[in-house]
């Protein structure tokens, strides 16, 4: 499997994660984690999506990056 295939999978482990434990509330919404791994798991679907030219679907990721930083740049003051 090529490294970008990993990466996507990654990617998605991760933002589908952050939203079952939010869903199941192990997790809060407005936690530093929760940004974190929604951050980290959209940048993964950039790369992977970019890759393979699907680029609603990164610019979607790419505004969920947007409104996560925002988000939590709100939560710290």
């Amino acid at each position: 499997m090529p490294l970008v295939d990993v990466i996507g999978w990654l990617g998605s482990a991760c933002v589908v994660y952050a939203y079952a434990m939010n869903m199941f509330n192990r997790m809060r919404a407005d936690s530093l984690t929760y940004y974190l791994l929604n951050i980290a798991g959209s940048i993964c679907l950039i790369v992977n999506t970019l890759y393979h030219h699907a680029v609603p679907s990164a610019v979607v990721n790419m505004i969920w990056v947007a409104l996560a930083m925002w988000a939590m740049g709100r939560r710290r003051r």
